[in-house]
C-alpha cells in the first residue's frame, strides 16, 4: 500500500519530467544555428505501477524520463549523401570549365582583357593582305611577322595557363585526398567515443551530430555507403550491448571500419599519359595495399572524380590498338586509333596499359603507307619482357596513357596542337615552295622551340615524305617532324624575326622583290582551305568554344538540378531533425504549464499534509 506521502513522489516525477523537457528545449533553441545539429527530444514513459493490494489492484507512480535522443531519419540521410556526390561532381567541373572558357574568350572588345584568337588571327591576315601592294617593303613584312609571332605567343600563353590550371587541379587532388584521410580518422575516433558513452546506457547525441557532419562533407567528395549495426551480447543474442559497428565505404572498399580506418595516398607518375601533361601528376592508391583507387569506375562521382576528369580528360582520344608483334623490348600495334601525325597526343616516353598491366616505353616510331596514313606504331619498352609476358600480350588490346571520356585540359591542349600542326604545315609548305628576298631557299616559317637545348626545330613533313610511294618511318626522337610542334613551343623562326628578308612572297627571284604570288596562296589558309575539323582555320575558336559551351552548360544544368533536389531533400530532412524556432516556443509554453501543474500538485499536497500533521490528533 502506498504511504501517506506517496503523492509527493508522483508530483515530483512530473516536476522532474517537465524540467528535463524545458532544459532540452533550451538546448535546442541554443543550437538553432549550429551546423549539423539534430533536434533532441525527451522520451517519457509511465513509471512502473505500484501494487496496492486494494480492489483497484495497482497505483500509478508518475512519469519516468527514459532518455534524451536526437530526431534523425536515416532514409533522408542516404538520399542526401547520394545527391551530394552528383552535386559535387558537376559543381566542381563547372568551376574549372568556367576558367577554361575564360582562357579562350576573345577580349578585344574589353579594355581590361587581352585580345583572343579571332582578333589576333584576323589581324595577322590583314597584315598579309597589306603585303600584296608592297611585298618588298621591310616594314610591311615586319608587321606581318610580328603579328604571326603574336599568334604564336597567344598559343604559348594559353597553353601555359592550361598547364598552370592542370598543376592547380593536381595540387587540389592531393589536398582532397588528405582531407578524406583526415575525415576518416575523425569518424573512427568518434565511433569509439560514441560507443563508450552508449555502452553505459547514455546517448551520444552531440557526437553523432559531429559524425553526421563529417559524413555529409565526405559524401560531396566521393560517393559513400554507410552502415551501422547494433552489437549483440555474444552470450545472449537478444541482448543489445549498447555499442554499434559503424562502417563507411567508398568505391566499394572500406574507408572506415569502426575504430580503424584505411588511408589513400597520392603517388606521382613516373611518366606522362598525354603529350602536353605537366610532370608529376598524381595517381591515387590505397596506402596499405598500393592498389589503384579506381577514379574511372562507373559508380564514381563527387568532387574527386571531377578533378580527375578536368585534369586528365582527353575525350577518350588517346592512342589504342591491338598488339600484333611482341619482342623482348618492344610492342607493335596495327590498325591504330590515331593515323594522322596532327592528332598524335601520346608523350615521347610514357605508359602503356595492356593485359591490366602497366609498361613504360622510352620512345616510339611510326610507319606510314603510301598515302601518308600511319599504319603501325612500335613502342620501345623500358624493361625487358619475359617469354611468359610476351605470350600473354600477343593479340591483346592496349592503350597509351589512360582513357578519360571528358573534354578536359589534355583534350583542349591537343586541339590546339592539332590546329597548329595542320596550319603550320600548310603555311610552311607554301613558304618552302618559294624563295626569300635574296633568292635563297626558304626553311620553315613556323617552328618548334626546343627550350632545353636553346634551339629550334625546322619542320619537315614525315608524312609528306611517304608520297614516294613506299611509306616511311619516323620516330618520336626525330627532331624535325610536326609531332614535336605543340602550343607550348610554336614560334616564328628566329632568323625570320631578326631579318624580314627570310620570308617568301614569290616563287622565283626573277619575278622581282615586289612579286607576291605566294601571298594569295597563304591568304586562302584563313578560311578557304579545310584545315581544322572540316572547316577553315578561322573556325578554330568557334569549334573550341562550342565544345566548352556544351560542357559548361551541361555542368550548369546538372549543378542546378542537383542543387534543387538537394534543397528538397534537406527540407525533408530538416522537417524531421531541424530545430524550428516557433515549434520550440510552443514547446516552452507547453512544458511550462506542465511544470506549473506539477508544482500546483505539490502545493496542494503540502496543504493536505499540513492539515494531517498539525490539525489532526487525539
Amino acid at each position: 500500500m502506498p504511504s501517506s506521502f506517496f503523492g509527493l513522489h508522483v508530483a515530483y516525477s512530473g516536476l522532474n519530467a517537465a524540467q528535463a523537457s524545458i532544459n532540452t528545449t533550451a538546448n535546442n533553441i541554443s543550437n538553432v544555428q549550429t551546423k549539423g545539429y539534430s533536434k533532441q527530444t525527451v522520451n517519457l514513459s509511465a513509471a512502473a505501477a505500484l501494487r496496492s493490494y486494494q480492489r483497484f489492484g495497482s497505483t500509478g507512480t508518475g512519469v519516468a524520463v527514459d532518455s534524451v535522443t536526437q530526431l534523425r531519419d536515416e532514409y533522408y540521410d542516404v538520399k542526401y549523401w547520394n545527391n551530394q556526390a552528383g552535386k559535387g561532381l558537376y559543381e566542381k567541373k563547372l568551376y574549372y570549365m568556367e576558367q577554361i572558357q575564360n582562357y579562350y574568350t576573345d577580349g578585344s572588345l574589353s579594355a581590361t582583357s587581352n585580345a583572343g584568337f579571332s582578333t589576333i588571327f584576323s589581324k595577322m591576315f590583314n597584315a598579309l593582305d597589306n603585303l600584296k601592294s608592297k611585298a618588298g617593303d621591310s616594314s610591311a613584312r615586319n608587321e606581318f611577322i610580328s603579328d604571326a609571332q603574336e599568334l604564336c605567343t597567344y598559343f604559348n600563353s594559353t597553353a601555359q595557363r592550361m598547364q598552370d590550371l592542370q598543376s592547380s587541379v593536381n595540387d587540389e587532388i592531393k589536398t582532397t585526398v588528405d582531407n578524406i584521410n583526415a575525415i576518416a580518422q575523425k569518424i573512427s575516433l568518434l565511433n569509439k567515443q560514441i560507443n563508450i558513452i552508449e555502452m553505459e546506457k547514455g546517448h551520444a547525441n552531440e557526437l553523432r551530430d559531429q559524425r553526421a557532419v563529417l559524413v555529409d562533407e565526405l559524401s560531396k567528395i566521393v560517393p559513400i555507403e554507410v552502415n551501422e549495426k547494433q552489437i549483440q551480447n555474444s552470450n545472449y543474442q537478444d541482448q543489445y550491448t549498447g555499442a554499434t559497428y559503424y562502417t563507411v565505404k567508398i568505391n566499394g572498399q572500406l574507408l572506415v571500419d569502426n575504430y580503424d580506418y584505411n588511408t589513400l595516398a597520392c603517388i606521382a607518375r613516373d611518366e606522362k599519359y598525354n603529350q602536353s601533361d605537366i610532370d608529376g601528376l598524381y595517381d591515387v592508391v590505397w596506402s596499405a595495399t598500393n592498389a589503384t583507387f579506381e577514379v574511372n569506375a562507373s559508380n564514381m562521382s563527387g568532387e574527386l572524380r571531377a578533378m580527375f576528369e578536368i585534369r586528365d580528360g582527353n575525350n577518350g582520344e588517346n592512342l589504342s590498338g591491338r598488339i600484333t608483334q611482341v619482342t623482348t623490348d618492344s610492342l607493335t600495334i596495327t590498325n591504330p586509333s590515331i593515323t594522322d601525325i596532327d592528332f598524335m597526343n601520346m608523350p615521347s616516353r610514357g605508359t602503356i596499359w595492356a593485359n591490366n598491366t602497366q609498361y613504360n616505353y622510352t620512345s616510339f616510331e611510326c610507319e606510314t603507307d603510301a598515302d601518308g596514313n600511319i599504319v603501325s606504331y612500335t613502342f620501345h619498352l623500358e624493361d625487358a619482357l619475359t617469354s611468359e609476358e610476351q605470350t600473354k600480350l600477343s593479340g591483346r588490346p592496349m592503350e597509351v596513357g589512360s582513357s578519360m571520356d571528358f573534354m578536359g585540359i589534355p583534350y583542349y591542349m591537343n586541339q590546339m596542337n592539332t590546329f597548329l600542326r595542320s596550319f603550320s604545315r600548310a603555311f610552311n609548305e607554301i613558304q618552302q615552295s618559294g624563295v626569300d628576298a635574296n633568292g635563297g631557299p626558304m626553311d620553315s616559317f613556323f617552328v618548334a622551340k626546343n627550350k632545353a637545348a636553346g634551339s629550334e626545330y625546322n619542320m619537315t613533313d614525315a608524312i609528306a615524305d611517304a608520297t614516294a610511294g613506299t611509306g616511311v618511318k619516323f620516330s618520336s626522337d626525330t627532331a624535325n617532324n610536326y609531332y614535336q610542334l605543340t602550343a607550348t613551343n610554336v614560334a616564328v623562326a628566329a632568323k625570320t624575326q631578326k631579318n624580314p628578308d627570310y620570308f617568301a612572297t614569290q616563287t622565283k627571284e626573277t619575278d622581282g622583290t615586289d612579286a607576291h604570288d605566294l601571298i594569295d596562296l597563304m591568304a586562302r589558309l584563313q578560311s578557304k582551305e579545310k584545315l581544322f575539323r572540316g572547316g577553315g582555320a578561322d573556325t578554330f575558336l568557334q569549334c573550341i568554344y562550342a565544345d566548352i559551351t556544351v560542357d559548361t552548360q551541361e555542368c550548369q544544368i546538372f549543378t542546378d538540378n542537383y542543387t534543387s533536389i538537394g534543397q528538397t531533400i534537406e527540407n525533408q530532412r530538416s522537417s524531421v531533425s531541424g530545430v524550428d524556432e516557433d515549434e520550440e516556443a510552443m514547446d516552452l509554453i507547453k512544458f511550462q504549464n506542465a511544470y506549473n501543474l506539477a508544482s500546483k500538485c505539490i502545493s496542494v499536497l503540502a496543504e493536505m499534509y499540513d492539515q494531517l500533521i498539525l490539525n489532526t490528533g487525539v
